[in-house]
This record gives structure tokens, C-alpha cells and sequence, in this order.
């Protein structure tokens, strides 16, 4: 199971995959000191989004996103990388902010369909260039070909 989708913010990771259930809000939802999810009514409430390769299929918008996530990655609890189904600009300019300060920020990849794989999984993303082709598929794949 080899995915391509489009890199949004160039990056590469290897990590295991979490696949968010339900819409998630980064502000007020996700803790920025630790990177776990802290929404007492999300299904995933407790679990940890830090240097997982994390899988959302709808974000819940808000113009705090980028600050979340800037302090995700300032706190080492980012993402290892970001999977969407649908594009959040907000949440990329976080990425951009953090290249800014010389900060390490995780790839995003928007893809047309979210892995099927099981959490845990290790997946390898390459998306060497913003707003071309990246790919997305489970390591030991990654390593035959």
C-alpha cells in the first residue's frame, strides 16, 4: 500500500501512524506541552500526537491552529507528520512559522484518502517539495523499493 497525495509543507518522517477519530481542533483540543489529545469528549482523548505520523481526516478550524502546533514543535511534542484529507492553510502557517525559527516543523500531506493501515503502523512519508507529489507507505515497503 504505496499512497501519493501532495506535499503541503515538504518534509520527511518515519513513524508510527495514529489515525485521528473524528474532527479534531488543535486549539483547545490538543495540549501544546505534551502533544496529547485533551478534549474530554474526542475519542482519542488522553492518546498523544507527538512523533506519530497522524492521520486527521477533518480538522476543526481555528486561527490558533498555527500557535498549537508552533508550540508543539518549540515543546518536541509535534507530530512526526501530518496526513489531511482536506488542507488547513492555518495549520501550515504553524509549519512555516516554526522553519522560521529555525525549528524542525513536520511534513504535511494532503492526500485523497487516509491510509487503511493499523495505528501503529510504521509509515514513511517523502515530501520533498511543497505542492508536488508525496509519498506515503509502510516502512518495510519503503526499504524494498
Amino acid at each position: 500500500m504505496t499512497l501519493t497525495g501532495r506535499a503541503v509543507f515538504a518534509g520527511r518522517a518515519c513513524a508510527p501512524l495514529f489515525t485521528v477519530r473524528g474532527p479534531l481542533s488543535f486549539w483547545g483540543g490538543v495540549d501544546p506541552a505534551t502533544g496529547r489529545i485533551i478534549n474530554a469528549r474526542h475519542a482519542d482523548c488522553g492518546r498523544s500526537l507527538a512523533g506519530q505520523v497522524v492521520a486527521i481526516g477533518e480538522l476543526v478550524g481555528s486561527s490558533s491552529s498555527a500557535a498549537v502546533l508552533l508550540e508543539l514543535v518549540a515543546n518536541g511534542a509535534a507530530p512526526a507528520a501530518i496526513l489531511l484529507r482536506q488542507v488547513d492553510a492555518i495549520l501550515v502557517v504553524g509549519c512555516l512559522a516554526a522553519r522560521e525559527i529555525g525549528e524542525t516543523a513536520p511534513p504535511v500531506v494532503q492526500l485523497g484518502a487516509l491510509p487503511e493501515a493499523v495505528d501503529g503502523t510504521v509509515l514513511r512519508v517523502i515530501a520533498d517539495t511543497a505542492h508536488e507529489a508525496a509519498t506515503v507507505s509502510p516502512e518495510r515497503e519503503a526499504r524494498r523499493g
